[in-house]
């Protein structure tokens, strides 16, 4: 028979920039702890989303468009409803007793959306849950995507930063809440992991959802 008396989890959500190296902190944060951590998030999110919807979550911010009204604005509709879901899952792993590790990237830049990260914080109210900011300058995200994924478009080493890199890094960060901030341009995403478990056993009380939560979006 299980205990009625379940202790709730903790939640870390991870939110910065594609390549600012969140999914590697994730990673390291269930090999060091000694507690167990379900890897959930943007990409696992974007994994099951069907062809056709994604980039689902990962739609990039309206400002890279090349056309007004967004990227996708047929998508926009379903970004709230998915978003939903995912801080809903989160929420029910953390009154299970698991503990949580998500990545993200939020940002309010949408043709016609507004408000969903203040609407996901409330979901998690009255939970442990963190909100750690992944901070990593845009030269330093621009030397990974050429690394990775245009590696084989062989650019030269000082191709300049495109604009869409730096609007990423600009509107990610808005408004800027977090119970922590990481740079993974100065630790490994293992001391980045290390710290942020330090913080949870030592720090104080996560406040960011909470905050973020009292904002009407």
């Amino acid at each position: 028979m299980r205990d009625s008396a379940i202790q709730p989890g903790t939640a870390v959500v991870l939110n910065g920039a594609p390549r600012s190296g969140k999914s590697s902190i994730a990673a390291a944060i269930q090999q060091l702890s000694r507690e167990p951590w379900m890897n959930l998030g943007a990409d696992r999110f974007i994994e099951i989303t069907p062809a056709r919807l994604r980039p689902g979550i990962g739609l990039r911010p309206s400002g890279i468009a090349d056309r007004k009204g967004g990227e996708r604005p047929d998508l926009e509709p379903l970004i709230p409803i998915m978003y939903d879901a995912l801080y809903d899952s989160i929420a029910v792993h953390l009154r299970k007793g698991l503990n949580v590790v998500a990545d993200v990237a939020h940002h309010d830049d949408y043709a016609t959306l507004s408000g969903i990260l203040y609407d996901c914080a409330r979901h998690l109210e009255g939970l442990n849950a963190y909100f750690v900011g992944v901070r990593c300058p845009v030269e330093v995200v621009w030397q990974r995507r050429r690394e990775t994924w245009l590696g084989d478009q062989d650019l030269p080493a000082d191709t300049p930063v495109p604009e869409l890199v730096r609007i990423w890094e600009r509107e990610v960060h808005k408004p800027g809440i977090y119970d922590l901030e990481v740079d993974t341009s100065t630790l490994s995403a293992e001391a980045c992991a290390g710290e942020i478990l330090r913080h949870i056993e030592t720090g104080p009380e996560p406040d960011a959802f909470r905050r973020l939560g009292a904002i009407s979006g």
